[in-house]
């Protein structure tokens, strides 16, 4: 299948499901589960109402988006920093791994929706609570994929660069880390889908503003074609935002996939 057939396809599928949704809401009418028009209306109003010079997004769009971006993008980050860096040495050192295990194996157990009310008592309300949430339910998929991809490393490589006395950081630079890189990326992609729920449910608690605030005050005013006006924009920035670093993963990547097409063709 070609990639226009795919493109159509895919939005294909999409159309389809959202027509479906406006037809069977149109029939049975409930309050709580407005037409897709209606909530294309609401989002046009909330969020499309500027001018040309703010990309016709709104004033209330930008106090919304702005800072939930913000959190959402430091909290990931940090957790990408974090993740990356431990996953490392975990990774590389079994013993290490071998006492800290339990205790990661534990803390990533812990349902974090259940512990935003420890954040709030920890970091007190606002946006470093925020930060926090997403900072402690992001890393961990980021360090398991991270410690999985220094495991798949060649032994051979890293004993072959030992043997030329080759610095420790340019093992790691040259050897570890690209080897691990697909891994890492996997990590992130999972890490971004969490610090998007994440952020959305910390700011229901915590955020003055933001789409989880936004998201309350729908549902305070029992404005139902609003509120599902935010949630379809939490899932067309989290789409978003996974495409970029998609984007950014094909280009990282490219070296790799032309090193497993070229062992293919010679095993062939």
């Amino acid at each position: 299948m070609t990639r226009p057939q795919r493109f159509l396809l895919r939005w294909g599928v999409l159309l389809a499901l959202v027509t479906w949704w406006q037809l069977v809401t149109a029939a049975i009418d409930h309050p709580y589960f407005p037409p897709p028009l209606e909530i294309l209306a609401a989002a046009r109003q909330m969020w499309f109402s500027g001018s040309a010079s703010t990309l016709f997004l709104s004033q209330d769009a930008l106090d919304s988006l702005l800072p939930s971006i913000g959190r959402l993008l430091g909290g990931w980050w940090l957790a990408v920093l974090a993740g990356v860096v431990l996953g490392t040495a975990l990774g590389l050192s079994r013993r290490l791994l071998d006492y800290t295990g339990p205790v990661f194996a534990f803390f990533r157990s812990l349902p974090l929706p259940a512990l935003v009310p420890v954040f709030v008592l920890l970091c007190r309300l606002g946006s470093q609570m925020v930060v926090a949430v997403i900072l402690f339910g992001a890393v961990w998929a980021v360090l398991l994929n991270t410690v999985d991809g220094v495991h798949t490393v060649d032994r051979v490589q890293l004993d072959t660069a030992r043997a030329f006395q080759i610095p420790a950081v340019r093992r790691l630079v040259g050897i570890v880390l690209p080897a691990a890189l697909p891994k890492i990326f996997a990590g992130l992609r999972v890490s971004l889908s969490q610090s998007v729920t994440l952020m959305v449910v910390a700011e229901l608690f915590a955020a003055n503003g933001g789409l989880g605030g936004e998201l309350q005050d729908a549902r305070d005013q029992f404005d139902f074609a609003q509120m599902w006006a935010v949630v379809v924009m939490v899932g067309v920035l989290g789409y978003t935002l996974n495409t970029v670093l998609l984007a950014v993963e094909r280009r990282a990547l490219a070296w790799h996939q032309a090193v497993e097409g070229g062992q293919l063709v010679d095993h062939a």
